[in-house]
């Protein structure tokens, strides 16, 4: 086959990436051709227009990442985004499906040039591929992530990929209310808590606590629990009365999924919590019969009781 055939197969069969029904055997088609289907390619993704339906062009991603035309998807992700709201949200599955193509180029060419792009915003495949390749310079990108509901859970995933070279930053961010204390935005509320979150997956020590026991203040009850797992976890022996305390005043206002946090916390420290939490269920049971009803703290403390006692029972059958 000449090139003037090739470059003309390419051309037909890039055509044929608009058929939702072929497009997939387009792409095969493509990347068997070798490198005369990277021209078309590129006019395709580059030059023509988007639309609402993204799939032809995340096809043309795909053939060109196994093409290794990685100049050509740098140039498509230099470009702007469309303005236009509905085109432009389509047109983020397409540079997504871009940016995960370059995890076939794990070098510094492609660690300069996602960094580059990141600072100007973030796309859940970036978060995916910095925690692919581990990359701590995204560790900051990575952070204001955690403020976008978007790109949060990639962002947490890969922090955690990360690992131990994350542990300061996100003890830092946790610990950093944005616009300032007391007038916190709801992004920043979000990011401090999935920090701490992440933290709790890599694994908490007992050196990060002068660090964080002042969240242990937070008017926020999700942070506090946050906190007291983070306690239980690094295995902290100071400040047991001072979190035990915090984790039952926040029990009264957290969600139930943050309730369950509390629990697991009060259970794995029930010997030193016992003394607080029976004060607390005796004062509670001395209500009224329909405030006990819709008590919540109280139905949480029973549950940890309930709970502490049950793991003991099992502990005492279980052979020696």
């Amino acid at each position: 086959m000449t090139d003037a055939e090739a470059t003309r197969n390419a051309e037909l069969l890039v055509r044929a990436l608009d058929n939702l029904r072929e497009g997939g055997g387009a792409v095969t088609a493509l990347v068997a051709l070798g490198a005369p289907a990277v021209g078309p390619l590129r006019r395709f993704l580059i030059e023509g227009r988007p639309g609402t339906v993204y799939q032809p062009r995340r096809w043309a991603v795909q053939a060109l990442g196994a093409l290794g035309a990685r100049q050509v998807l740098m140039e498509y992700l230099a470009s702007p985004p469309p303005e236009d709201p509905e085109i432009r949200l389509a047109e983020e599955a397409v540079r997504n499906a871009a940016i995960r193509e370059f995890l076939r180029w794990p070098d510094s060419g492609t660690t300069a040039f996602l960094l580059r792009i990141a600072r100007d915003a973030m796309l859940p495949a970036l978060a995916e591929v910095f925690g692919a390749m581990q990359l701590r310079e995204a560790i900051p990108f990575l952070l204001r992530a955690l403020e976008d509901d978007v790109c949060r859970l990639p962002a947490e995933e890969a922090l955690g990929r990360i690992g131990e070279p994350a542990r300061a930053d996100l003890i830092r961010s946790a610990n950093t209310p944005l616009p300032g204390p007391g007038a916190e935005s709801p992004s920043s509320l979000r990011r401090r808590r999935s920090a701490l979150r992440v933290l709790a997956s890599i694994g908490a020590a007992p050196t990060d606590w002068p660090a964080l026991r002042g969240l242990l203040r937070d008017q926020d009850p999700e942070i506090v629990a946050l906190c007291g797992s983070l306690a239980v976890q690094a295995g902290v022996g100071a400040d047991r009365e001072e979190i035990i305390r915090r984790l039952i005043e926040a029990g009264a206002d957290a969600p139930w999924f943050v309730q369950e946090d509390i629990a697991d916390a009060l259970v794995a420290w029930f010997d030193d919590a016992r003394p607080a939490i029976e004060a607390e269920i005796a004062r509670r049971m001395g209500k009224p019969e329909a405030e006990r009803v819709q008590d919540r703290l109280l139905r949480l403390l029973l549950h940890v009781a309930r709970r502490a006692g049950q793991d003991r029972r099992a502990g005492e059958a279980s052979p020696s």
